[in-house]
């Protein structure tokens, strides 16, 4: 995995800018720093000013673990070309029976948990988050969970940062989303840029020259083809990303 910010390799985020390219992000972890209350992760202002320039030179979209309400409220104001909530679960249309499996989830997570402080069972419609990074016994908690998550038979469980993602198996991933949104937005190529466990759905995909995989912080076991430091650069990935566009649509336009 190397660092797409280093002199040696701003050269192939360039190369993807003079595409047809559609950029996509993760939110938390992304777009927002990560906090303790997951409620209160926004993004910073010159982060928010950011997105909003990329997403007057580029398509762009969202494609997170929260729900799509949730996500419209944090991104009002930025002129998103799509914002795809659960996981890539939302816009399907298999969504209300999805909402029907996970909601008979809750009692049986409820029983099993409840025993654990600091777990919190969060339900996202048409998937459930559970919460650890309160407890004072993550290892504890995190095997709980996944006992519990054996018990509710055939689902896909996705490992975050100190959360658990519960998903209906079979249900839309965050690839599909992706390659759905691609599709729909006519773009030949894409930039994806993410943080944790859900995101390997998209850094796993054998895309060379269509695909650029970023991830949020390097991770030797992750799929990603290169990485940035940490949810702070992400501003400088952005700006980077800015200046880029002109220079690519001038090079396109060629002299006059």
């Amino acid at each position: 995995m190397r660092n797409i910010l280093s002199p040696l390799n701003r050269e192939v985020l360039q190369q993807f800018t003079w595409s047809k390219v559609l950029l996509a992000f993760d939110y938390d972890g992304t777009l927002a720093p990560i906090v303790m209350e997951p409620e209160r992760a926004v993004m910073r202002e010159s982060t928010r000013a950011l997105v909003g320039e990329l997403a007057r030179l580029y398509p762009c979209i969202v494609i997170s673990g929260r729900g799509r309400p949730d996500l419209r409220r944090r991104l009002h104001g930025v002129s998103l070309r799509g914002i795809v909530g659960n996981h890539g679960i939302e816009h399907s249309h298999a969504t209300p029976r999805l909402a029907e499996e996970v909601k008979r989830w809750e009692p049986v997570l409820g029983r099993r948990l409840s025993g654990f402080r600091g777990v919190r069972v969060e339900n996202k419609s048409s998937s459930v988050a559970v919460h650890y990074r309160r407890s004072r016994e993550k290892k504890r908690a995190r095997a709980a969970i996944l006992r519990a998550a054996a018990a509710l038979g055939s689902i896909r469980v996705i490992g975050g940062k100190q959360v658990i993602d519960l998903l209906p198996e079979g249900a839309p991933h965050k690839g599909i989303a992706l390659e759905r949104e691609r599709d729909r937005l006519r773009s030949d190529t894409a930039i994806y840029v993410g943080d944790d466990g859900t995101d390997e759905e998209v850094f796993g995909l054998d895309q060379p020259g269509r695909l650029l995989t970023i991830r949020v912080g390097p991770g030797r076991a992750s799929q990603a083809a290169y990485y940035i430091e940490s949810q702070a650069a992400v501003d400088e990935l952005l700006a980077e990303l800015v200046a880029l566009r002109p220079r690519a649509q001038a090079t396109q336009a060629g002299p006059r």
